[in-house]
């Protein structure tokens, strides 16, 4: 496809808005349903509206919903990414493209092996999920990774794609394991699965959140002192918060995309090496050739 058609700078520019479009659709719904304020709050995620259930209600809040914009932007951009890559390629964008796709196949390769070089689109879905819904605060939108409840759905979710794999020579198998290296062992054994998820969950919560509740303090406290110390000045100047100029921004630097960035990196590496780890490679290769030799005989 040329690049240089007015159709395809058409469609570019449709991607590049739809793109932008749920971000601005989450300012908005963030604009009218956040009450008026002139305090510091910190509170957990809006409450738009609720289903009403018979045994209770359904609550959308504001993380559900700006998961689903997220996930919608990513689309979107992918898209964009996507559009008119071609086999000889040479454009900048498709030498974007295929970085993304040899580093994401590279890193499952090192840390999971050739057998799961399939999961390399769930990784790297991961990891957009993750980083771009952190990087939402820099929006002011509420980042969904301070909401425990979805980040405990990603770690279920993980969760049950570990058993899945452990599961893969047999119920029986996976019993045994928890009786490994020694059968006293069995009680630790099981609170350690069970703790996989919920580790998995509140680390990444609890490191965004904190940078997030970290960065409110600081540029509140500044306001306080600057107003403490500079309030003196006559007229405007002495409303103007001098000292919140600068350092929140700096904050924002590291808690709001280094550390958003390095957490979504983290929850990937995990999801991989737990999955790559509970897999029993060698038993599951006997295995099947065990079933490949008796199919060979009942053939024959």
């Amino acid at each position: 496809m040329k690049t240089n058609t007015r159709g395809f700078r058409v469609a570019d520019g449709l991607l590049l808005l739809l793109v932008l479009l749920p971000l601005v659709c989450g300012m908005v719904l963030k604009v009218l349903f956040t009450p008026a304020s002139s305090d510091i709050e910190i509170a957990g995620a809006l409450i738009y509206f609720t289903i009403p259930l018979p045994y209770g209600g359904l609550p959308i809040t504001e993380s559900q919903v700006n998961s689903w914009l997220v996930i919608l932007s990513v689309f979107w951009l992918c898209l964009y990414l996507c559009h008119g890559i071609t086999a000889q390629g040479g454009t900048k964008r498709q030498l974007l493209c295929e970085w993304i796709v040899e580093k994401t196949q590279d890193m499952v390769t090192s840390n999971m092996g050739q057998t799961f070089l399939g999961f390399a689109p769930f990784v790297a879905a991961v990891m957009a999920l993750s980083a771009f819904s952190s990087l939402l605060s820099l929006l002011g939108l509420y980042p969904p990774t301070s909401d425990l409840n979805i980040v405990a759905g990603w770690a279920l979710l993980v969760f049950f794609l570990i058993t899945h794999y452990k599961l893969k020579c047999g119920p029986m198998h996976y019993l045994k394991s928890f009786a490994e290296p020694a059968p006293l062992l069995m009680p630790l054994n099981v609170i350690s699965e069970f703790a996989t998820p919920v580790s998995m969950a509140f680390r990444h919560y609890g490191n965004v959140l904190s940078g997030s509740v970290i960065s409110v303090l600081v540029a509140a406290g500044l306001a306080g002192l600057s107003r403490l110390l500079l309030g003196w000045l006559p007229g405007v100047l002495g409303e103007i918060p001098f000292l919140q100029i600068g350092l929140p921004a700096i904050l924002s630097v590291y808690f709001d995309v280094f550390s958003g960035m390095l957490q979504a990196f983290i929850f990937a590496m995990l999801t991989m090496l737990y999955i790559a780890g509970g897999f029993p490679a060698e038993l599951y290769a006997k295995r099947q050739e065990k079933k490949a030799a008796r199919r060979t005989k009942s053939n024959a």
